[in-house]
């Protein structure tokens, strides 16, 4: 791709394209329905229809499908082509804006959670006419909703948009009561970053539990790993970085806004983030972005793992969700300006998000709850498992001096000096940057840093806008009450600051102290996913979310039950997998090694009955120990996977026992594998170590 500005979005329906092909009137019309939000005709659906088949046609393609996203965490589609027939046994290529517009797949056949019976299979692909339609293996594929025959939303994208029309509702609320009459549209934006880990194919299919769940189940530290940080943002590999190209510019092509790429602090982990867009467009971008990981991985011989934790004591992989609002003026209403204590706008849509995290940090909790993300929240490379949020020493102090009403020191900016004449002097930033904050002001937007690698971001802004658009429907509902605008708003800035300081940690969230402090504080700390899930149901969750019609009721209580089905049967797979290996290879390897070292230590004595073979006994001796560990804790986690029995309980109380029964057995069983793993010989060992996986790709 040698003219990026011209390829870029070459395989997307995007309004260039929309301008140069659509009728003057149709493309008004169109325009309108996206930017205002208004309902879009069936003629112009038929006329649009006919121009984007014509279009994709010509660009090779032969099928359409209606691409939406499921409570499954992946995308899903059905091709249908373009052909009709003709009387004659000919055929023509049709698409009508019946079809652009709706679709049927079978919604039995995907995770309801109760909402609907398997018997009834019918449910709805609605288009999404704000996410260009855009061109994927030959295909046409059409961004859309998913609902029940009923009308309930079966999907992530639904909520999602709910959401972003309820930040938008408050918002403007809030800026009309400040004066801003020219603003329209106020979008959440989102830019999220996504870590992953590159390892050679061969080595990957040798690897049962990588195959069966995207992490190792088995694994002892290799002697090199992380330590001497030399593997941040260090050279690429020629190998990575050719992947890394092909990505680039299939992302490209799609109108995805690939920027930066990095080596990260694990060995075979790198990072991938893109410009901001809006919500429902970044989550679209996103999910293509992980599918288009893994089959450009597969053209270089290479395996993209996803998983949060693929391998224990290294840095696990999560995707940074920066989030920010702004309006269709070009505002972003979380930019501080050059005085932001003077900026009473900024600081009371600062204070909606404040007090919307603090009112409902248990929700953003629950949004990041997987089983794979559990095992890497509290860990050295992530934010722990209680919610706060990090302002920097400026705004804090700020903050302090509104509360207090006392006067704030000045904080002009600084030019960074090295002291080197002969480099640059530039800004330095009003404050630093904090790793270990789970939710961190970071300028003019917050850096979500919580979510898993492998999650669909629906959740996580779902939530944030929502908890958002309710701080601020509380504070126009106060401002529109009467009295003196300017009185009102200090207040409730200094009301809110009071009583939500303790959410604000700008300090070390993994010294130990920290959740101490935070307990002190009346913080949540919800360690695990069956912790979290009973949050998402809570009375006052339930509230939030229907008043502001993002869930009903009923669409809340299948989405936890889904989740619940989910970590139960990621757990089972994974107890499965576990002791399908420790049978087929980890017992044999043992078993092959003591036999050697037995004919070893026989063939010795055989030459001189009186050498000690002191070497191959007290192996032998710690092998059987270690053996014998490693049979008695496999019978203990079979025993607690037939105990569970998944499915058969309730869902709550089953999550609750996987996590207490097998989950544990599991970690007692690797452990005596993984000790094992250390002295039994490569010659015997048929699996991949941790050296030969992470240093696969040369």
């Amino acid at each position: 791709m040698n003219n990026l500005p011209e390829e870029f979005g070459c395989m997307v329906f995007n309004d260039e394209v929309m301008k140069e092909r659509l009728p003057r009137d149709v493309y008004k019309a169109l325009r309108k329905c996206i930017s205002e939000g208004t309902h879009l005709d069936l003629d112009v659906a038929n006329v649009t229809a006919n121009a984007m088949k014509d279009w994709a046609v010509e660009k090779g393609a032969t099928h359409f499908t209606h691409w939406f996203q499921p409570m499954t965490g992946i995308t899903a589609e059905k091709h249908d082509s373009f052909i009709r027939p003709e009387g004659d046994g000919g055929a023509i290529m049709e698409f009508s804006g019946k079809a652009l517009v709706k679709g049927e797949p079978d919604a039995s056949s995907f995770p309801s959670g109760g909402l609907r019976a398997t018997f009834e299979a019918r449910g709805y692909t609605a288009w999404d006419p704000t996410s260009y339609a855009f061109i994927k293996d030959g295909v046409l594929c059409i961004p859309t909703a998913f609902c029940s025959y009923s009308g309930e939303a079966l999907d992530k994208k639904t909520p999602l948009l709910r959401s972003m029309e309820a930040l938008e509702k408050q918002a403007i609320r809030i800026l009309r009561l400040f004066g801003n009459t020219s603003a329209r549209r106020v979008v959440a934006q989102v830019g999220p970053e996504q870590e992953y880990f590159l390892i050679d194919k061969e080595v990957y299919l040798k690897r049962p539990d990588l195959i069966n769940t995207g992490r190792t189940l088995f694994g002892a530290r290799p002697p090199k790993g992380q330590e001497m940080e030399d593997h941040y943002f260090g050279t690429i590999k020629k190998r990575v970085k050719d992947y890394m190209t092909d990505l680039d510019h299939e992302l490209w092509k799609l109108g995805i806004y690939a920027k930066t790429e990095h080596n990260e602090v694990a060995p075979a982990q790198h990072e991938l983030a893109p410009i901001f867009s809006t919500a429902n467009k970044a989550t679209d971008a996103n999910q293509l972005t992980m599918e288009l990981m893994k089959s450009v991985a597969a053209r270089h011989g290479l395996v993209c793992l996803l998983h949060e934790k693929p391998f224990a004591g290294v840095n696990g992989s999560g995707k940074h969700n920066n989030w920010s609002i702004s309006t269709d003026t070009g505002i972003n209403l979380l930019e501080p300006g050059s005085t932001p204590r003077e900026n009473a706008q900024f600081l009371l849509f600062l204070c909606a998000v404040i007090k919307a995290v603090d009112d409902y940090q248990e929700l953003l909790r629950v949004s990041v709850a997987t089983a794979g993300n559990d095992h890497r929240l509290g860990a050295n490379e992530a934010p722990p498992a209680i919610v706060s949020i990090f302002l920097g020493d400026e705004l804090t102090e700020i903050l302090d001096s509104i509360e207090n009403g006392t006067s704030c020191p000045e904080h002009p900016k600084t030019q960074m000096e090295i002291g080197v004449t002969v480099l640059p002097h530039f800004p330095k930033d009003a404050t630093d940057r904090n790793r270990t904050s789970p939710f961190a002001f970071t300028g003019n937007k917050f850096e979500f840093r919580m979510p898993g690698s492998t999650l669909s971001i629906s959740g996580p802004n779902i939530v944030l806008n929502t908890i958002v658009a309710e701080s601020l429907s509380q504070f126009a509902d106060e401002i529109e009450k009467g009295g003196d605008f300017n009185s009102t708003v200090s207040a409730i800035i200094r009301k809110t600051i009071k009583d939500h300081r303790r959410i604000i940690f700008n300090g070390n969230g993994y010294d130990e102290s920290w959740v101490k402090e935070a307990e002190a504080r009346g913080l949540s700390n919800l360690k695990n996913t069956p912790e979290a899930l009973p949050a998402f149901i809570s009375e006052k969750s339930v509230a939030l979310f229907t008043k502001h019609r993002v869930f009903s009721e009923t669409e809340m209580y299948s989405r936890c039950n889904i989740l619940l089905e989910n970590y139960c049967k990621i757990l089972n797979i994974e107890a499965l997998t576990m002791i399908d290996m420790v049978n087929k290879y980890i017992l044999p390897s043992a078993l092959g090694y003591e036999d050697e070292l037995s004919r070893i230590a026989a063939e010795k004595r055989a030459v001189d009955p009186s050498i000690p073979c002191a070497m191959e006994t007290k192996r032998l001796s710690r092998i059987a120990a270690l053996t014998d560990c490693v049979y008695g804790r496999l019978e203990v986690l079979e025993n607690a996977v037939a105990e569970v029995k998944l499915g058969e309980k309730d869902l709550f109380e089953e999550a609750r026992e996987y996590r207490e029964k097998v989950f544990t057995a599991m970690a007692e069983l690797r452990a005596c594998v993984d000790e094992l793993e250390l002295i039994v010989s490569k010659k015997h060992w048929m699996l991949p170590t941790y050296d030969d996986i992470l240093y696969s790709v040369k």
